[in-house]
């Protein structure tokens, strides 16, 4: 079964796809409102530096950011200003760059929940003279949150499932930056293949419970829309 080393990193990996998760949600909603609710031609920019993910490789992204976070760079110049030190190679370092990985996992479906609800429910909201909070939390947030269950899911998912990005800022720290897929690249070099395939085996099935939770999501949300068209 798992070993010591196994569960650490199991840990860890949750702990950095949950702190991840809550920290896109908080700052992928707006994004997600304002591509979804803008006419500016920076719509257009904005969004493929969001998606940008998507297409780089996590190599590249992972350099990158190992330069911008690094002594010479301009986040490492200010997080030494800040007294919070450098990032590379820290539990910290690994959200940071999780988060920019992760980003249009948990943008896309907000903002597409976003733009399929419409000017209506809004107008509707206006005509009883509620604020633009009282309108997003008590209108926007019920009528999307399938959208947000969607993100929230893809988002944890993707951070669990991350290599190339996590390897290169945050290298192989025991109890620090290695996450189960470091771990499961350790026992693959050291030919220890009976854990290497407990773990990936324990991956798969967790993969599968994400896309299962997923396409449930959408299935109760397009069933409500189906009943609410109906009547």
């Amino acid at each position: 079964m798992f070993s010591e080393a196994d569960l650490i990193a199991i840990g860890l990996t949750l702990r950095l796809a949950f702190t991840v998760t809550v920290i896109l949600l908080i700052i992928g909603t707006p994004i997600a409102w304002w591509l979804a609710r803008t006419d500016s031609w920076w719509r257009g920019p904005v969004g493929a530096v969001v998606a940008l993910p998507l297409v780089l490789p996590p190599t590249v992204l992972g350099f990158y950011m190992l330069v911008a976070m690094g002594p010479n760079g301009y986040l490492g110049q200010l997080t030494q200003a800040l007294g919070m030190g450098l990032l590379p190679f820290s539990f910290w370092g690994l959200v940071l760059a999780s988060v920019v990985y992760s980003l249009p996992f948990v943008v896309q479906p907000i903002q597409n929940a976003f733009e399929s609800l419409g000017n209506r429910p809004l107008e509707a909201a206006a005509t009883l003279r509620c604020g633009p909070w009282e309108t997003f939390f008590y209108v926007v947030l019920p009528l999307t949150k399938p959208g947000f269950l969607t993100a929230a899911i893809l988002g944890f998912a993707h951070t669990v499932g991350e290599f190339g990005v996590v390897l290169m800022i945050g290298g192989n720290i025991p109890n620090e930056t290695r996450v189960v897929s470091v771990q499961i690249y350790d026992y693959v070099e050291a030919l220890e293949y009976g854990q290497a395939h407990i773990l990936s085996i324990a991956m798969i099935v967790f993969s599968f419970l994400v896309l299962l939770g997923v396409y449930g999501v959408r299935r109760h949300a397009n069933v409500s829309s189906l009943m609410k068209a109906r009547k």
